[in-house]
């Protein structure tokens, strides 16, 4: 299975999951993020899941280590694009992002880093 492809744009890392990943997979991920977070000056991470129709425990939890460790090296996590049927799911599982902000689209992920930007720097 290819890599899921990591994009820096103006401060930001976002990565698109193409695919269903295996749990070696979304550790990679997870680990390739939090090194690139360390290397640059990184104020937010994106993970859009919008290609997912399952978010499992294992990948969730993965997610919220991936929040908890970049918030540690000054970075926001925005989960986009969970679907419906998998945010219910994920409701009926007891599975929370608690660790992470959650938005619709990559425009919105973007308005609220920037947005926590602004309320960080003024």
């Amino acid at each position: 299975m290819p890599e899921t492809p990591i994009l820096a744009h103006s401060g930001v890392l976002i990565a698109s999951i193409q695919s269903a990943l295996s749990d070696s997979e979304i550790l990679s991920l997870r680990s390739q993020l939090l090194a690139r977070i360390s290397h640059k000056s990184v104020r937010g991470v994106v993970i859009d899941v919008s290609a997912l129709d399952v978010l499992d425990s294992f990948a969730t939890r993965t997610l919220n280590e991936l929040a908890s460790g970049a918030r540690l090296r000054g970075a926001q996590t925005v989960v986009v694009g969970i679907q419906p049927d998998v945010a219910l799911s994920m409701v009926l599982l007891g599975l929370t992002l608690r660790d992470a902000e959650t938005a619709l689209d990559l425009d919105a992920a973007l308005g609220l880093l920037e947005s926590a930007a602004g309320r960080r720097d003024g």
